[in-house]
This record gives structure tokens, C-alpha cells and sequence, in this order.
């Protein structure tokens, strides 16, 4: 049973990314900012082979920073149809060149770039919305890998919630915990 519950959950996520209405496709990113957790809704963008979570975000971003510091970060999914909780664990580490960056950077549609062209850098205080300029010529896109060590499952059920873990170190081997 742990073995198809690890199935299950790397297929869910993987749907997060493939189907554009799915709930895992916007998981909560959470990362460390002097002691103090710190959490936004991302958009999950794709997986590697080897099951690396991609996200996308500007490299200018208040997370970046939090990220070179502590690399220790979280993604928690929750299905409300299916009460399920994903939880998995692991290392950031940031692409800010190189063919893997511009490979994502063309998979982005032309609207969706200005995303990461505006001139000043996200968090920055504007007198109201309409007062965001874009560059031109740059942008300021990088990646962020989420290099998972642990994966934790949870499914609300009757007669008995289900809860596992699964850690990389283990050869993603399994083990119930109560839940």
C-alpha cells in the first residue's frame, strides 16, 4: 500500500503542472526569512526525471534572498475534493543562467513574460496598480528547483485518515504515521 500511495502522490503532482484546473498546480512555498517562516502561493510549472519540483519567479524577489540563506524550503498541496495534503521537503537551488533557464524562459507565453520585465523589483511600494513600468529589452527570470528529501502524505478519510512519509535517503521507501 505505501509503495502505490508514493505513486499516487508524484501522479498528483505531476497533474498539477499538466492540467491547468488541477489544485496542486498552485501549492504554498514556504521558506525562512530571519527565523520567521514565510509563505505565497506559487504556481507549480513542471518536474524533472528525477522528480524536481520547477517554479518560476523574478530573480529580484524578496525569496531569492531568503532562499541564498536557507535553501531548506516547503511546498504544501491540498486537494479539497479528494482531502488530500501533500507535503514535500526539500533543498531550493536557483538557475539564473544556462540552457535549462532559457529553455523555460521560450516555454513562456508573450504575456506572461512581462511578469518578470517590470523595472523595479516585486515588494516594492507603487502609488496604485496602474503605476508598474516594463522594461523592454531584459528581464529578470529565473527558476527555482525544489530538490525534494522528503515527501509527507495525508488523506482525510473515514473509518481512518491515512498518513505516510517518505524520505529520499530511504530509497523513498515509506512508513504510516498516525495521523
Amino acid at each position: 500500500m505505501l509503495k502505490q500511495l508514493f505513486t499516487d502522490a508524484k501522479q498528483e503532482i505531476k497533474f498539477g503542472y499538466l492540467k491547468r484546473n488541477h489544485p496542486f498546480r498552485y501549492p504554498v512555498l514556504a521558506s525562512i526569512e530571519e527565523n520567521v517562516p514565510q509563505q505565497r502561493t506559487v504556481v507549480l510549472r513542471d518536474a524533472t526525471k528525477d522528480f524536481e519540483l520547477i517554479l518560476f519567479t523574478d530573480a529580484r524577489s524578496p525569496k531569492i534572498k531568503q532562499f541564498e540563506a536557507h535553501p531548506a524550503a516547503s511546498l504544501l498541496f491540498y486537494h479539497p475534493k479528494k482531502m488530500l495534503q501533500l507535503k514535500v521537503q526539500g533543498e531550493i537551488k536557483i538557475i539564473r543562467s544556462g540552457k535549462q533557464l532559457a529553455d523555460y524562459w521560450d516555454k513562456i507565453q508573450g504575456k506572461s513574460r512581462k511578469d518578470y520585465t517590470t523595472q523595479s523589483a516585486p515588494s516594492q511600494t507603487i502609488k496604485n496598480p496602474d503605476h508598474v513600468d516594463y522594461l523592454t529589452d531584459d528581464n529578470h527570470f529565473c527558476v527555482l528547483k525544489l530538490v525534494p528529501n522528503s515527501i509527507e502524505y495525508l488523506q482525510l478519510k473515514r473509518p481512518n485518515h491515512i498518513r505516510a512519509i517518505f524520505y529520499e535517503t530511504n530509497n523513498w521507501e515509506g512508513e504510516f504515521l498516525v495521523p
